[in-house]
Parts: structure tokens; sequence; C-alpha cells
């Protein structure tokens, strides 16, 4: 079992987040903490995998905290501030939920957690980038939002994975040969990238004068 450790200033709400962590298979709760130096004191005794942590506690900011822990973090909070996400993120944070959020939103980030773990748990021998890549995708694959209707999920993952591995604009015609699908199909699926701001439209100019579409992978999504 993954065990959780829940810090969270709200005695209510510390107990909701414990109750959708139980939901979810492969995860315990091992802990509840109110306060920062109560997260800190739990978490040297217990040693959780990991902690959701809210960045209002009453004694210290929880994002200082999540420097001192030594488990992945998920920063559970209402802090939106673009200076809180990104200090949360260099402090180690896997991912970053605000609230209000519904249960559906948190289980299945954590659902996506045990994924990730399984992927890299148990693992000594030293890993291949591909099994890296398949780790972390599953470890996001409950942030990226629903695939279009009429569009098939394995489609969707495989146009997202190519274009992001690109490191260069592509083409439709470019991704339909490398994947074996048709031409009109890939621009489908990178339209939908574009639309939903994981991808970026340009155009090449060729010697005909007629604009192709280009694609490449939007650079805060990598």
């Amino acid at each position: 079992m993954i065990g959780v450790l829940v810090v969270e200033d709200d005695f209510r709400v510390a107990q909701v987040h414990a109750l959708f962590v139980a939901q979810v298979i492969g995860l315990e709760v091992v802990g509840v903490a109110h306060t920062a130096a109560d997260a800190l004191r739990i978490a040297a005794e217990v040693k959780p995998d990991l902690v959701l942590l809210d960045s209002y506690l009453p004694d210290r900011p929880g994002i200082e905290v999540a420097a001192e822990l030594s488990a992945d973090i998920f920063m559970v909070t209402a802090d939106s501030s673009a200076t809180s996400v990104r200090a949360a993120f260099a402090a180690g944070a896997l991912n970053y939920l605000i609230k209000p959020f519904s249960s559906e939103q948190l289980t299945s980030r954590l659902r996506a957690y045990v994924r990730y773990r399984t992927l890299l748990g148990g693992q000594l021998e030293e890993l291949t980038q591909q099994a890296i890549d398949r780790a972390v995708d599953a470890l996001h694959d409950a942030d990226r939002p629903p695939t279009p209707k009429g569009q098939s999920p394995v489609t969707a993952r495989l146009v997202t994975s190519a274009l992001r591995k690109a490191g260069e604009p592509r083409t439709a015609a470019d991704l339909a040969s490398q994947l074996g699908i048709s031409r009109a199909t890939a621009q489908r699926y990178l339209a939908a990238l574009v639309d939903d701001g994981r991808a970026v439209l340009s155009l090449r100019y060729g010697s005909t004068g007629r604009p192709e579409h280009q694609y490449h992978w939007a650079s805060s999504r990598s």
C-alpha cells in the first residue's frame, strides 16, 4: 500500500480529503496533520509516500514545508497565484490542485499517481527513456482534458506523444506517415490540441506560395 499524509488546517476538509484517498485502491491514509509542525513530525514518524499539502497552514506556508519533506507532494490548496504554483513545482510538487474541486478531480489524480508508482516502483535496474516517459505520462493522464466526442483516446495519445517528443514543428502529413494514420485524421487531432492550448499552429510558405500548417508542442506544456 502507498501511504498518504493529509495536511490541511480545516479539520472537516481534512476528513473529506482522507475519505477521497480511501476510495482509491492501493492508497491508505497514514496520518492527518493540521499544522506545518505536525506535518513534519508525523512525516518523520510514518514516512509517507505521498503528502496532500495545503498551502495555508496556521504556523508556516505549506510551500515552505514542501521543501523539507522527503516524499512526493500534491499541493491541494485555494492559493492560485502564479508565484505559488512556480514555487511549489520548484520545491518538488508533482501536482497542483486548486480548491474547490470535485472528488473525481482528486481521485483521478490519485489513481494516476498509483499507476505512476506502479511503473516506477520496485525497479532496481536502470530505466530506459521509454519507461520514464510512460511513467510521467501516467502521472499526468488525469490532468488532460477529456478526449473530444468522436475521437479515439488511443489515437489522441499517439498524436499527442509524437508531437510532444518531436522537438520541432511537424505537419499533419509528417505525423500521418509516422503513425500510419490518414492525413485528415492527423489534422483533426492536431487541431484539437491547438484548441485546448497544448499545441501551437504556424504557417510555412513553400515554393508554390501555398501556406502549409505546422504544429509544435506548446513550450509551457512540456
